[in-house]
């Protein structure tokens, strides 16, 4: 799978977890020089508490793109250490 937006490749991984409809990357398939920390938190009932990255690339930003749980609840472990991607990034395989 390949997360893609504004023309680039931020993540690229043969091993995504689907939950919800959302493919989350391992960490390490990212390509951390396209994330921006944001001070952007919510929260699941069942995942947790999550924060969300901005996405900049050729000197456009998307804020909030990315999103991934730190410490997520039991039911939603399999997340841990897992990216995943909207507002217009691309998934695809």
């Amino acid at each position: 799978m390949k997360a893609i937006w504004n023309g680039q490749t931020i993540a690229e991984s043969d091993d995504t977890v689907v939950v919800e409809n959302n493919h989350y990357f391992p960490k390490e398939s990212v390509n951390n020089e396209f994330l921006t920390d944001s001070s952007t938190h919510t929260t699941c009932p069942w995942k947790g508490l999550a924060s969300y990255y901005s996405l900049t690339v050729d000197g456009k930003t998307n804020p909030d793109a990315a999103w991934y749980y730190p410490e997520p609840k039991p039911a939603a472990s399999e997340i841990k250490d897992r990216v995943a991607f909207w507002k217009g990034v691309q998934v695809v395989s």
